[in-house]
């Protein structure tokens, strides 16, 4: 592939992959005023944060095999289409109820971004330099988290809330001329693909069947939903806890997503030296000791505004190297089915998150403790799942070793 074509494949990549990222992020400042507009509370307004990543997990389960079917770029392209329409339905929303059914469509139309360049990547560049190309999407869709939020509070500030679902919709069109022109289709449509239910929910039995597949997707996905619990936590926290003004929200959201943004790149350097799976054991065990550390501070009233900061800054640091290195490992094992592997991965990604934002407007109690023990915990439970996940795959290498000796004997005598 020519270094030209390359880069520009690179940056519509992640562009789509943008496209979530941004969904979540522009409009966390906009809470206080979407509550006020709208006569609800913040945390009535947070479950339009659920609703989106349910829309995404069950969507990205739905668009995975029709991308193993209809090849790349159509199933894409509709996405897309349904995304812009259901922004425009979120702009246009009167009641918390309705913006919280049109961010389920929105969802569903945009999952389909992050999950196509999951599977384009497998399907273009060797499996050796998958953790690399993920960590090159990181790097744009690291922009998302640090310029969302902060135009986001200025666009909120100027123009109301609506506008930035209006800008939302208008930048997914560009996204999708892209698209449209510039995108190279990476898998022809595949006619003997089923899209009958049974051989669906068999194909993606055959995915959970790896135990590769399940360790790092598990482990990368519980890990991950520390960052949604942030994201659903943090406008309260940040906010209406420590009174910080929606610019200065969009400020410190900036500066905490940097680390997201620099650990990933610096990943492409470690990845000279060390695997992939050498770097997210070490990572996991030191995300779990900070989370530890945030809520241990929290509930003993031992942090402040800037310390509180300082460790979130380095939580999700460690994100940076959790999903590039988690992702590509999940996804060494397939060449066919990449799409629905892709698809099951980014479901189960969302489908914690979910979970996890969840879990803070469930148990909120007017502090930051319910976001910090939901952090800490994946963390530690992603831990978990990677220890015992690795002598699993350990296991079955070593059988599988056995087998082939045993088989090579035999044909031999």
């Amino acid at each position: 592939m020519a270094k030209r074509n390359r880069s520009l494949l690179i940056l519509i990549l992640g562009l789509l992959s943008a496209i979530g990222p941004f969904s979540i992020d522009m409009y966390l400042p906009g809470f206080p005023a979407i509550a006020a507009n709208l006569h609800t509370s913040v945390d009535h307004v947070a479950y339009s944060l659920s609703s989106f990543f349910i829309g995404i997990c069950a969507g990205q389960l739905l668009c995975g095999p029709l991308l193993d079917r209809f090849g790349r770029k159509r199933p894409l392209c509709i996405g897309l289409v349904l995304y812009i329409f259901a922004s425009i339905g979120c702009a246009l929303s009167k009641s918390v109820e309705i913006l919280i059914a049109f961010r389920f469509l929105q969802a569903l139309g945009g999952c389909v971004g992050m999950v196509a360049p999951n599977a384009i990547v497998r399907d273009v560049f060797p499996v050796d330099e998958n953790a690399k190309i993920f960590s090159l999407l990181i790097l744009i869709l690291g922009v998302s988290p640090i310029l969302a939020p902060t135009a986001g509070s200025y666009i909120i500030a100027s123009f109301g809330w609506p506008i930035v679902f209006v800008v939302l919709a208008i930048v997914t069109a560009l996204i999708l001329l892209a698209v449209i022109f510039w995108l190279p289709e990476s898998k022809k449509p595949d006619p003997t693909f089923s899209l009958l239910p049974k051989p669906i929910l068999t194909g993606f039995g055959n995915v959970l069947k790896q135990p590769q597949f399940y360790t790092y997707a598990f482990a990368g996905a519980i890990a991950s939903a520390g960052l949604f619990a942030y994201l659903a936590g943090s406008p309260f926290v940040f906010m209406e806890l420590y009174g910080v003004s929606e610019q200065q929200y969009g400020w410190i959201f900036s500066a905490i997503a940097v680390g997201l943004i620099g650990s990933s790149q610096l990943n492409n350097i470690i990845l000279k030296k060390y695997n992939s799976a050498q770097i997210i054991r070490v990572v996991l065990f030191s995300q779990s000791v900070i989370g530890l550390l945030l809520v241990t501070g929290i509930a003993l009233h031992l942090l402040q505004l800037y310390s509180t900061i300082f460790l979130i800054f380095l939580f999700l640091s460690c994100q940076g190297f959790t999903f590039p290195n988690s992702a590509a490992l999940a996804m060494a094992p397939f060449t066919k089915g990449a799409g629905s592997a892709s698809a099951l991965m980014g479901a189960l990604q969302m489908g914690c998150g979910a979970i996890a934002s969840a879990l803070v407007g469930l148990f909120f109690n007017h502090t930051a403790l319910p976001m910090a023990a939901i952090m800490a915990g994946c963390s530690v439970l992603g831990l978990t799942i990677l220890i015992i996940g690795r002598k699993k795959i350990y296991y079955r290498a070593r059988h599988e070793d056995v087998e082939a000796q045993c088989f090579e004997l035999i044909e031999k005598y």
